[in-house]
């Protein structure tokens, strides 16, 4: 559900898109029914899943192994173009059935590979928080799962497209590269400690660096609110349109019913979701 922390690393010179992503309880999920109707390597159920076809594709070619006949089948809780991975979650999705299928064990070297060879991609596959170069598909640094938060969120209008964003992205980083190198390093810290209120007034930084580049229009009208709801921070999908508060704390009942209202005269519909591991 976006990030904690969108920005740079710098590797060989040159500024990397590095991302700490905020996993929350929302999921894609992949079937496939075997089927003798069906003949080997049918795209049935494939239509619109090019990059999922793909996985397909490699992870047989990987294996050594070949087609079945049957019908995959699709089913996601995350909007497409909003910032919430939705790509990267059927692929990883459908990497996950074909090992299921074919009743090889795990490795996420695998499922690494098989993104590598088709898109930029978040870390919704590692079962904890990390510091990802989601071009070089790099883990830099693993954070645990020790914190958890519970987030209120709402998914603005439009879409975004990620790929295109590249360039953009890396301009506006070597502009603001002391600020994000503060931020991140404030980041390293606050994890190392187990601070979940100092993740939160991080990711309040990076999403506040974000307004530059993929503004929300949400945003300043949250700012002014935030200390009203007792927020501990702000996330943003920094490359989508999924902006919202990060608590500590599950929010009362009545607090879920003045955020419910605050978003509604903002013209938005807000949703709740436990973000990461930790229990809140």
């Amino acid at each position: 559900m976006g990030e904690l922390y969108q920005g740079p690393f710098w590797q060989d010179l040159e500024p990397h898109i590095a991302i700490v992503s905020l996993p929350v309880d929302k999921f894609s999920w992949c079937h496939f029914t075997e089927g003798a109707d069906d003949s080997p390597g049918d795209p049935a159920g494939l239509t619109g899943k090019a990059k999922s076809a793909r996985a397909i594709e490699l992870f047989l070619e990987y294996y050594g192994e070949s087609p079945r006949p049957g019908r995959w089948e699709y089913f996601s809780e995350l909007e497409v173009g909003k910032g919430m991975a939705s790509s990267t979650a059927d692929i990883v999705a459908t990497v996950r059935c074909l090992f299921n299928l074919y009743d090889i064990a795990y490795d996420q070297r695998v499922v690494t590979h098989i993104l590598d060879r088709i898109e930029r991609a978040d870390s919704v596959f590692i079962d904890e928080f990390a510091l990802y170069l989601s071009g070089r598909h790099q883990v830099v640094r693993n954070f645990g799962s020790d914190l958890g938060f519970y987030t209120c969120y709402v998914v603005e209008s439009g879409s975004v497209d990620t790929e295109a964003l590249g360039t953009r992205l890396v301009d506006h980083y070597r502009a603001y590269a002391a600020d994000y190198a503060a931020c991140l390093t404030e980041l390293n810290g606050a994890f190392a400690v187990g601070d979940a209120l100092r993740v939160a007034r991080c990711s309040s930084r990076s999403a506040a660096l974000s307004q530059h580049v993929v503004p929300k229009a949400s945003y300043e009208e949250m700012v002014a609110h935030q200390e009203a709801f007792s927020a501990d921070g702000i996330f943003v999908a920094h490359t989508g349109t999924v902006i919202g508060y990060l608590f500590r704390a599950r929010p009362s009942r009545f607090a879920m019913d003045e955020l419910s209202s605050f978003f509604k005269r903002l013209g938005q519909q807000c949703y709740f979701a436990k973000g990461g591991w930790g229990q809140v």
